[in-house]
């Protein structure tokens, strides 16, 4: 398949603003930068909200309409709203926006697990606000819950109920087959769209052998009924996605899953990722996509289907 899909996760609830001073956190921040990755070729928008004072990971509906609106009058890119929000938040409080939003894609996070931050709270000496430095080193202890009952919630109420198709977030070979599992309940039809997660303490490693073997699984699970696309955080972002590009995948970049442009150099917007992903995809001989080709490869519902 010559087209391909660019995913760009704008902010994310991993990183804190101590981290970076282009990762945004305002309203205005995610609007300017969701609309410049979509300019620059992302077909798809990924898309967290922040408290815009104090840059937390906010499920509140209010913040994420504050910018929801502003980008679908600006921009065709598919918004695609998460369900994971953060470890921290309840499944109640993760689904307030996107019920509230109807999109046309959610992200959906295939199984319980840990999701250690702490070691990245070593590299930091300055911080910018209190809540940053125990959010990070208490991820020791959390568990970022996703149980089957969860699962089948968010697909009824997000899928069967309003429509959304998913990005469907496997961060191990054991969330794919939960995936198998929901297909045989019914609860999902195809074509799916499959996000191979990399890098995340807690997930499986970053090795171009465990792509290859994700790879190998889909395929025996889902034959040709899925889409599958790539993203690893932190040094293996751009690596890893250019070997899922030159594999027929598509590719996710984003200040959520890097804050890095090169070694030892912070990106200055997602449009910087997503013009580095495109130029290096195109090279490959790969035509990058737009929304409306997204919507068709995914049977999206349509822009004018959303209450956004």
């Amino acid at each position: 398949m010559s087209e391909i899909l660019i995913t760009c996760a704008i902010t994310g609830s991993i990183h804190t603003p101590s981290m970076s001073p282009y990762l945004p956190v305002t309203p205005d921040q995610i609007t300017e930068q969701a609309i410049g990755a979509a300019e620059a070729g992302a077909s798809i928008l990924h898309l967290h909200a922040r408290n815009p004072v104090t840059g937390q990971p906010s499920a509140r509906a209010e913040d994420f309409m504050a910018f929801l609106p502003r980008i679908k009058q600006a921009s065709d890119a598919v918004l695609n709203i998460t369900t994971g929000g953060s470890a921290v938040m309840t499944l109640d409080d993760r689904l307030a926006a996107p019920k509230r939003a109807e999109p046309e894609m959610c992200s959906l996070n295939m199984g319980t697990m840990n999701f250690a931050l702490y070691p990245a709270a070593e590299r930091i000496t300055d911080w910018t606000f209190d809540w940053e430095k125990p959010f990070l080193e208490n991820s020791d202890d959390l568990v970022f819950k996703n149980t089957p009952r969860d699962i089948a919630r968010i697909l009824t109420e997000m899928g069967v109920e309003r429509g959304a198709r998913f990005e469907f977030e496997c961060y191990d070979v054991s969330h794919l087959y939960m995936l198998r599992h929901f297909v045989d309940r019914g609860l999902v039809k195809a074509p799916f769209f499959i996000q191979f997660v990399f890098g995340v303490l807690g997930g499986i490693g970053a090795d171009p052998a465990n792509l290859n073997h994700m790879k190998r699984i889909a395929d025996k699970l889902f034959g040709d009924d899925y889409q599958f696309s790539v993203l690893a955080a932190g040094r293996h972002q751009i690596p890893f996605v250019t070997m899922a590009a030159a594999m027929g995948g598509h590719v996710r970049v984003g200040l959520e899953d890097s804050l890095m442009i090169a070694r030892g150099q912070l990106a200055t917007s997602n449009a910087e990722q997503v013009a580095k992903i495109r130029r290096i995809v195109e090279d490959l001989g790969r035509t990058v996509a737009t929304p409306s080709r997204a919507r068709e490869i995914l049977g999206l519902k349509g822009a004018d289907r959303t209450a956004i």
